[in-house]
């Protein structure tokens, strides 16, 4: 699981209700527990999914509607304030000082850029106030300003104007008016994440000091290994969260692409098999959860993790485990940290890590580029089936999300909890604040962009950026090299070599050649498309 992506709207705050067909408890703390479940603080209090059997396709009437359920909501209708908490923008370690990156979060357009003489990364808005040029196309200058490459109005680390070329040095000071000023979002990095809070009013510039972002023990452990990953994502927030919270469709989705544990009783060639979440808790703030492997937390409205520890305040929600279990669990821990980015409709981004406290050897030997391969992978593998879902779920209504999707088993649990929360304190749908219609998402392009890795991936990713460039440096030398072996063998006069050597020389430049080839074909397939058929798996 260490390498492995299990990746993953609707307005209305009633409980949508109908005829129950089976009855299941989610609040057993006895009933078994799935690999991916949620946590947050406060009482414990009651989730419950009511279902009873199926009855036979002779007298079921037809329909679709999920089970009638007590969810664990807490009292009140306070609703989620999208613009009142801290979202992350990009691992630092994927961004280069040198150069400003200009990036999306909540429909914000941002541009992040390293402020030398501050020591500090900044988040500002992307726009020039002269004619609205992106400053993210811009430069660093000599004197460590942010520098419009429009017209060369240069910007400090408060979004103050310092320089405005075209104003005469003997007229008025117009780079200290207020309209001259670009607006500056707070902004700390945590857990080695660039975070901003959306709101550009002064009264936040401190609001680090009362309101940090959500921390996890583990990625400020040092003797865990916590190597990042990230990726822009053709389909919604909603659908990605979902999604990551999904154990269930791992050995059907991902089928082959990862070490899963062999069922006692096999159904079927996958291995799928009844799944039991207990969800402890859910209000404006997340969920948790227990499974089978761990402790899932739901920590609105980006993060997702799942682990074989509770975070510290939920310790008390679940039974000290025995000490058998202590000793095992001191031994070898795993996290599943996915770090869920709402970026306009039907656009997402994905920070992900496995922080484990074993095995730390084997990321400081193995390039961080290697790793991508298969996480990659497993994040095609499923991409297109939620591209259309997302569609699917928006041509029907967000609302009716309970109603269209038959939801009878407990494997489900997480998925229907946080649509609960998106359904109760979200009116179904992210707050764009009116720059988007949500009803409206961009057209599915042609498959091989919908799968891109270059620019979703590589050009966002320090370690798969250089890789990139150093294999196609590698594929021409090859070439050259083949072409340069048969160009002195041609040009040798024939008593100049023996046979010996002109075979040996011929088959280098064979070998050369075909290996150019498969590099080429390996370059392709790993950083730019590549195409995933499970009818073929």
């Amino acid at each position: 699981m260490e390498a492995a992506l299990a990746p993953c709207a609707v307005p209305s705050s009633r409980i949508l209700r109908t005829k129950h067909r089976f009855r299941c408890s989610f609040s057993n703390p006895k009933l078994p527990i799935l690999p991916n479940s949620l946590i947050i603080r406060g009482k414990p209090s009651r989730f419950t999914t009511s279902v009873s059997s199926p009855t036979s396709s002779s007298t079921a009437t037809p329909t679709n509607s999920p089970p009638e359920s007590d969810t664990g909501f807490e009292s009140g209708s306070d609703k989620f304030d999208w613009y009142a908490n801290w979202y992350p923008v990009m691992p630092i370690c994927d961004l280069d000082k040198k150069v400003p990156h200009g990036k999306k979060v909540m429909g914000i357009d941002l541009v992040v850029w390293w402020d030398r003489n501050e020591k500090l990364w900044k988040v500002m808005d992307d726009a020039c106030p002269h004619r609205l040029a992106p400053l993210s196309d811009g430069r660093i200058d000599q004197s460590g300003r942010l520098q419009c490459v429009y017209h060369g109005w240069c910007f400090n680390g408060s979004g103050d104007c310092k320089l405005i070329p075209q104003a005469p040095l003997d007229g008025p000071p117009v780079h200290t008016f207020k309209q001259a000023c670009v607006a500056v979002y707070p902004s700390i990095v945590q857990h080695d994440i660039i975070w901003f809070w959306p709101n550009s009013d002064p009264k936040f510039k401190n609001i680090a000091e009362t309101n940090k972002p959500p921390y996890i023990p583990e990625l400020e452990d040092p003797s865990f290994t916590k190597l990042m990953g990230n990726r822009d994502i053709p389909y919604g927030y909603d659908v990605l969260v979902e999604n990551l919270m999904d154990p269930a469709h791992v050995p059907y989705a991902h089928y082959g692409l990862m070490r899963l544990p062999t069922p006692k009783e096999k159904i079927d060639r996958e291995g799928g098999r009844p799944l039991e979440i207990n969800v402890k808790k859910q209000d404006s703030k997340g969920f948790f959860s227990k499974q089978e492997w761990g402790y899932s937390n739901f920590i609105a409205p980006c993060v997702y993790r799942s682990s074989s520890d509770p975070l510290p305040e939920q310790e008390n929600e679940y039974p000290a485990p025995a000490a058998s279990d202590k000793a095992a669990s001191s031994k070898r821990r795993l996290s599943l940290i996915f770090i869920c980015i709402p970026v306009s409709p039907g656009r997402s981004r994905l920070i992900w890590t496995f922080p484990r406290n074993f095995g730390v050897f084997i990321d400081k030997i193995v390039p961080r580029w290697m790793f991508h391969i298969g996480q990659n992978t497993i994040l095609d593998s499923d991409l297109h089936l939620l591209h259309v879902e997302e569609r699917k779920i928006l041509e029907r209504g967000p609302k009716n999300w309970q109603k269209v999707c038959f939801i009878p088993t407990k494997s489900d649990a997480n998925v229907v909890t946080f649509r609960r929360w998106f359904n109760k304190y979200s009116n179904a749908h992210v707050d764009w604040r009116g720059k988007y219609d949500p009803s409206l998402l961009p057209p599915t392009p042609p498959r091989e962009q919908l799968f891109d890795r270059y620019w979703s991936h590589v050009q966002n990713c320090s370690s798969c950026k250089k890789a990139h460039i150093y294999l196609n440096a590698l594929e021409v030398i090859l070439q050259i090299a083949s072409v340069a072996m048969i160009g002195v063998m041609a040009v040798m006069k024939q008593t100049a070599l023996s046979n010996v050597a002109r075979i040996a020389v011929l088959v280098a430049a064979i070998l050369s050649f075909a290996t150019s080839k498969w590099l080429s074909h390996f370059i392709y397939k790993t950083f730019h498309y590549h195409d995933y058929n499970h009818a073929l798996v």
